[in-house]
């Protein structure tokens, strides 16, 4: 059985990857913008397994990624 906590970290990066797809798709992020989620995210993959409970903080990374990737996308105006 698959635990809630697993469930939150599948879809904080299924979100990741579907934002950054839009905001190409709609050309509302540039190059440049996707070159910067991709380092920070990749900096998270391989960089907080060495800080301490940063294996159970990789969810939460990557939820404040596609935070930050949906204000950039949606200009701070995030529809409901």
């Amino acid at each position: 059985m698959v635990g809630s906590p697993a469930v939150a970290a599948l879809v904080a990066h299924a979100v990741f990857w579907l934002l950054l797809a839009y905001g190409l798709l709609w050309q509302e992020i540039r190059w440049r913008g996707l070159a910067v989620f991709l380092t920070l995210w990749i900096a998270g993959l391989y960089g907080l397994p060495y800080v301490r409970y940063g294996a159970a903080l990789s969810s939460s990374y990557v939820a404040v990624l596609d935070i930050a990737l949906a204000f950039v996308i949606f200009k701070g105006d995030v529809p409901l």
